[in-house]
């Protein structure tokens, strides 16, 4: 009988209360041997490290003709993994390069949306997880961390994970919402904003928890921060952390083999709270939407040697 499921450290519940010291990071299983003496055998996994989740999404070519239709951005042509996401993979890996583990890229999107899967696969995600529905349609910054928050629940079923990597926005829809709504669907703490980054792993953890220790640093509202929390936790991070690598030939044909799971909002109903995959995913209807054109008017300034004064006092003039 399975008594105790732990990471590193943790009691053994009835039968002792002495504290077995698993190696760090490694998920453990206590079992009861002989309870009158106190006999319990520790089954360790061979799992070491972290266990991070690493949100990405499947956008519009930022130098694509986009366009809108029925109030909805079309998505699907030129579509490619955003590319501040590719920051959040490479911070990502990095940090399994260091301390070892697995990272596991997570999205939700149409089916299409396994590309961006795949992009972070060819950087060095272990596995994927699509969650594809046409009911995920429309869904907004809210609606999109209660998909997310209950897919992250599910991976965590199985192993719990340490650490949620997002990028600071994506180049779609630009609201930087998702990371702090979605910190708060998993009641984690959230540190935002990162382009400096450094994790250690803690040795007074003794419930399974807070096995790491993540500080990052951040220039936001005028000022420079230095933030510290333990894991779990959710961190975003900016295009200014890393330089993404490009993947070489040999890890873009091994991402071909690595696992990817597709699941739909049924396959999220266990893992979901208050019951809000049952409810709206958007809160704002578009009424309208429609391109702005560019009007034809425009002005030509030729440059005399004091185009630059010219242009200034056009924008003083013209642009209120």
């Amino acid at each position: 009988m399975v008594i105790s499921r732990f990471w590193g450290a943790g009691p053994v519940p009835d039968t002792s209360s002495e504290l077995y010291v698993g190696p760090p990071g490694r998920h453990c299983d206590v079992t009861i041997v002989t309870p009158t003496t106190r006999e319990y055998n520790v089954v360790c996994g061979t799992l070491e490290g972290m266990r991070i989740v690493v949100c990405v999404k499947h956008v519009p070519d930022i130098q694509s003709d986009r366009r809108i239709e029925d109030g909805r951005l079309v998505r699907g042509e030129d579509d490619v993994l955003n590319e501040l996401d590719e920051n959040a993979v490479e911070a990502a890996v990095s940090l399994i390069e260091d301390n070892g583990g697995e990272v596991i890229a997570l999205t939700m999107g149409p089916e299409d949306a396994h590309d961006a899967i795949l992009r972070a696969l060819q950087m060095g995600a272990d596995r994927g997880v699509l969650v594809s529905d046409e009911r995920l349609a429309g869904s907004d910054a809210i609606g999109t961390s209660v998909v997310l928050g209950a897919a992250i629940r599910r991976i965590s079923s199985d192993t719990p994970v340490d650490l949620v990597i997002t990028g600071m926005a994506s180049l779609d829809g630009l609201t930087s919402m998702n990371p702090p709504a979605l910190a708060a669907q998993l009641h984690l703490p959230f540190l935002g904003l990162a382009h400096a980054l450094s994790v250690a792993p803690t040795s007074d953890s003794t419930d399974g928890t807070g096995i790491w220790s993540v500080q990052i640093e951040r220039s936001a509202d005028g000022f420079d921060d230095v933030l510290r929390a333990r894991t779990p936790l959710v961190l975003s991070v900016t295009d200014q952390i890393n330089e993404p690598r490009y993947p070489s030939f040999k890890t873009m044909k091994a991402a071909r083999s690595k696992p990817v799971d597709e699941w739909d909002l049924d396959d999220l109903e266990a893992f979901e709270e208050h019951d809000e995959l049952d409810q709206p995913l958007s809160a704002v209807r578009v009424l309208d939407a429609e391109e702005r054109m560019r009007s034809e008017e425009h002005t030509i300034v030729t440059d005399s040697g004091d185009a630059g004064e010219r242009l200034a006092r056009y924008l003083l003039d013209e642009v209120k």
